[in-house]
Parts: structure tokens; C-alpha cells; sequence
């Protein structure tokens, strides 16, 4: 990872109409990811990272059926993945039946990043998603 001392955050929004594609959510991660670096340091976390907004921005589209405000922010120890949406309802893990098409995203962003958290807000709620790359010289 690039690691500037002067630097205490950078982070990076893009709005998401209703109806958009999450492919842009996810090209427009990914071009961020490699300009931190991340995807020759921490490939693996890097393709979770996308995978998340992807699964992070298609909930804010299909459940909230919502505008999602997708915000990137690096702090030297997180990238923390935020997507805004306008509903107040909080996500609900589930567990889907085996036959189920849908239902596993909340699970699936659990099992990959750090740590995940939802916070109300007064036009909506935002769910944060935390990445912590691989240290250089571990395995991802």
C-alpha cells in the first residue's frame, strides 16, 4: 500500500441512481483500489472489497429501492465501504432456504469484511462495511 505520512484519510463518493448499474459501482471501486494499491499488495481483499459494494449498492437499489451514495474512505488502517440509502429500514440477516435466489448478501458482506455496521439516519441509514488489507509479507 502507498503510504503517504502526510495523509490521514482520503475517501472518494459517487452517486448511484436508482436504476444504474452496479457494474460502475464496482469498475469505479476498483479503479480507487488500485490507485491505494491494493491490488497487487491485497488482491483477495481487494476483489472482497468489490464484491461488498456490489452486494451493498444492488440492496440500497432492490430492498430500499433507492438512490445509493457509495463512499470510499481510507484512514491508513480501514477502507471503510459506505452505501446511503433513503429507506429507514434497517437490513435483516436471513437465512435463505436452499432453493432461495436471493437472501445471502448481508451473510456474504459479514463473512468478508472486518467488521459491519448500519447506522440510522435522518433520510435513511448507511451500512458500513470495514477492509483491513493483508499486512505486505503475509498471505492473503
Amino acid at each position: 500500500m502507498t503510504r503517504d505520512p502526510s495523509m490521514k484519510a482520503v475517501g472518494w463518493a459517487r452517486s448511484l441512481p436508482l436504476g444504474s448499474s452496479v457494474k460502475t459501482a464496482r469498475d469505479w471501486t476498483r479503479g480507487h483500489l488500485t490507485a491505494l494499491g491494493w491490488d497487487r499488495a491485497s488482491p483477495d481483499t481487494a476483489d472482497s472489497v468489490v464484491l461488498a459494494v456490489s452486494e451493498l449498492v444492488t440492496n440500497a437499489h432492490v430492498h430500499a429501492r433507492s438512490d445509493a451514495q457509495l463512499i470510499l474512505t481510507w484512514d491508513e488502517e480501514c477502507l471503510h465501504v459506505t452505501v446511503h440509502d433513503s429507506s429507514p429500514r434497517v437490513p435483516e440477516q436471513r437465512r435463505p432456504d436452499d432453493g432461495a435466489t436471493g437472501g445471502r448478501g448481508l451473510l456474504l458482506i459479514d463473512a468478508l469484511a472486518d467488521e459491519v455496521r448500519t447506522h440510522p439516519c435522518p433520510r435513511g441509514k448507511d451500512v458500513t462495511a470495514c477492509f483491513r488489507p493483508v499486512p505486505p509479507g503475509s498471505a492473503d
